[in-house]
């Protein structure tokens, strides 16, 4: 499936996107080109992201459409396909891991389910961490690595097999990875699953200890299942979690377990980690914004940079001109206007 149909060239033409957008891709390529010129091989250093989230939250989808959209600002990207469960790929991965191993085997040969399958296989990666390393040598020198990961949640937050094999490439080859943690945005529709998501990307930050941005993934499909019963902020925010208890007391299952919803809450609110940022992987100037936190995250906006403070202010200051994806513009942009939203006023 192809994200993103415009050609390279046509990005600078008024006619097919926004002033938004150009001052977007002008930016981003410049900044690329200025990297890409002070950059020296003794002191490269290599940027990715690591793709994560749960079933069905989007991660194969996003990592094809999001190596698109680095193709086109001007970025060699490479693909590298870490989950044995997904043989049927969008994209064309640089390194695959069923040429290491693969879940139907396994599942086969050890007769383990699908969760204890992949499970095996993660082990078995980070035993064999020698044959990843080899696989990502020769792209290290231009290329931006994207890991697309399994999507069994167990993986990264109870598991140290995904964070070991992670750790192990940062020390190895020398890399700034960020976790991109993607959950489905219809979520949001259903205060339970919403806390559960909450609950879910806490204990994966926690766990990864990787510079780390949670994302509301298909912000397109947002009220799918339902209208929200507050504005968009208030979930991407994670604002004041007990106006979520009325809610919650209208059904009858989560109403049983109040004092323990309440208590998970606040557990939230203490650590005050998570946050979400919205992404529609179709839309150039979402892609766009999230591209720009990441690269923030991971620190890619400032490679290859000399000391000199101008330089550094220069280059830095070409990510803020691109406008802010704010919850209100989403919000507009994705949501019917409904004036029952509860604004959290009580």
């Amino acid at each position: 499936m192809m994200v993103f149909s415009m050609k390279k060239e046509e990005f600078g033409n008024p006619s097919t996107v926004t002033s938004n957008s150009e001052t977007l891709f002008s930016s981003l390529h410049q900044s690329e080109k200025a990297s890409a010129t002070t950059t020296t091989e003794t002191t490269r250093m290599v940027f990715g992201q690591v793709v994560i989230g749960p079933p069905g939250s989007g991660k194969t989808t996003y990592c094809s459409g999001m190596s698109q959209f680095l193709q086109l600002i001007g970025r060699k990207v490479a693909v590298i396909n870490l989950d044995p469960a997904n043989d049927s790929l969008p994209y064309e991965c640089a390194v695959n891991i069923e040429d290491l191993i693969k879940l139907s085997d396994v599942m086969t040969e050890h007769s383990l389910g699908p969760n204890g399958g992949l499970v095996y296989c993660m082990d078995y990666l980070e035993k064999n961490i020698d044959w990843l390393q080899s696989k990502l040598e020769p792209l290290l020198k231009d290329h931006y690595l994207l890991f697309d990961f399994p999507g069994q949640v167990e993986l990264f937050f109870l598991h140290s097999n995904a964070k070991n094999v992670v750790m192990k490439l940062i020390k190895k080859l020398n890399l700034r990875l960020t976790a991109v943690h993607l959950v489905d945005a219809h979520l949001c529709s259903d205060p339970g699953k919403y806390v559960s998501a909450l609950l879910l990307s806490l204990s994966t930050m926690l766990h990864l200890e990787l510079p780390h941005i949670n994302v509301l993934s298909k912000i397109d499909l947002i009220e799918s299942y339902g209208k929200l019963a507050f504005n968009l902020d208030f979930y991407t925010d994670v604002q004041d979690l007990s106006y979520l208890q009325h809610h919650l007391d209208q059904d009858p299952r989560s109403a049983k377990y109040r004092k323990l919803t309440k208590e998970l809450c606040e557990v939230i609110e203490d650590f005050s980690l998570v946050n979400f940022t919205t992404l529609d992987i179709q839309d150039k100037e979402s892609v766009g914004n999230l591209v720009k936190l990441i690269d923030k995250s991971n620190g890619y906006i400032f490679a290859g940079i000399d000391a000199s403070a101008v330089e550094f202010s220069k280059i830095a200051q070409v990510f803020f001109l691109i406008h802010e994806f704010t919850a209100a513009a989403v919000q507009e942009k994705y949501m019917k206007d409904d004036e029952d939203f509860d604004n959290g006023d009580g």
